[in-house]
């Protein structure tokens, strides 16, 4: 019998305030364990408090929270043994080593040398630094430093990690490392990710599941598939060859939204692919036929954009969150 294991993380009623200005107000969280779970809100939405008060940093002024199985506010020590926190600067000390930040970090979690070197080396086996772990981290590449400090989080074998904007900065390809790596994470040792980022893209690429925070309030959680189907707008675009062509599929589908300049025919669609099939039997069935055909849904942009009132690239432009404090 296959029995499911308990949440990463939960929390009712999480409440924070500073003064007047309410932060988090009412949150319920149920976080899965060996899972990427990923919070997007616009800036000052409460992203980075939510991440201080699970990663024990601040304390709620309300709610109860459990992480990793154990009370936030009884055992915050416990809860501190099976964490690992990244943020959007890489906590690594540049006139160190690689080798040597990771030694440093099995000092902080009380290994012995033996047991330190051990697992500094593996880690810098796992993350690809082998070759630089005998040199300083002031000649590592930016995408060399984020995979340090990732493996710097793993030294003490952590349970749940909280990556805070964890690829800001970074070149493409060095994200798409790091995504590589963050999947490698959760596959391979089932560790639960706790994702923040302003890259809606890394969050459709890397969650399982999605939170919408706005104004201290969860307002909408599911898989990336579910909160694109929360907003309209998907069609299929058929492209023609000529207006003659442009005009029978109009006499077969009906007006849609055509463009003459542009020889194609939007046609609204709920991105089924039954209902594809369907359309194009209809386009068969009176000879006609369509140059190219596309599938167009919402994506996390226009998900952002209808339940925050604000377009991800606003939010973007002003970089890392600077909430009120």
């Amino acid at each position: 019998m296959v029995t499911t294991p308990p949440p990463a993380i939960t929390a009712l009623g999480l409440r924070k305030s500073y003064g007047d200005k309410i932060v988090l107000n009412g949150i319920d969280l149920d976080v899965p364990s060996g899972r990427i779970w990923s919070l997007l809100g616009p800036n000052g939405a409460g992203k980075t408090t939510m991440v201080q008060i699970l990663s024990t940093l601040i304390r709620p002024d309300a709610g109860t929270v459990h992480v990793a199985g154990h009370d936030l506010a009884k055992d915050p020590d416990a809860v501190r043994r099976s964490i690992g926190v990244t943020g959007q600067f890489a906590a690594v000390d540049e006139m160190l080593t690689g080798e040597e930040n990771l030694l440093l970090m099995g000092d902080l979690h009380h290994l012995d040398r033996r047991a330190s070197r051990r697992r500094a080396n593996e880690l810098l086996k796992q993350f690809d630094l082998e070759d630089a772990g005998k040199k300083v981290a002031s000649t590592y590449s930016g995408g060399m430093r984020r995979k340090l400090d990732l493996a710097m989080t793993l030294v003490g074998n952590p349970r749940i990690i909280f990556l805070d904007e964890p690829t800001t900065g970074l070149d493409p390809r060095s994200r798409h490392t790091m995504w590589e790596i963050i999947r490698g994470l959760v596959a391979n040792e089932g560790i639960t990710i706790f994702l923040t980022t302003q890259y809606l893209e890394e969050a459709d690429e890397l969650a399982d599941r999605i939170a919408v925070l706005d104004h201290g309030k969860l307002v909408a959680q599911g898989t990336p598939d579910e909160l694109k189907s929360l907003v309209p707008g998907s069609h299929i675009l058929l492209t023609f060859g000529d207006i003659t062509e442009l005009d029978a599929a109009v006499r077969v589908l009906g007006e849609s939204a055509r463009d003459d300049q542009a020889l194609t025919l939007r046609v609204p669609s709920n991105g089924d692919l039954g209902e594809m099939r369907s359309l194009l039997d209809r386009l068969d069935a009176a000879s006609v036929v369509a140059k190219n055909l596309s599938i167009h849904t919402p994506d996390l942009d226009d998900v952002f954009l209808t339940l925050t009132g604000r377009p991800a690239a606003e939010n973007e432009a002003e970089n890392a969150e600077k909430e009120t404090v």
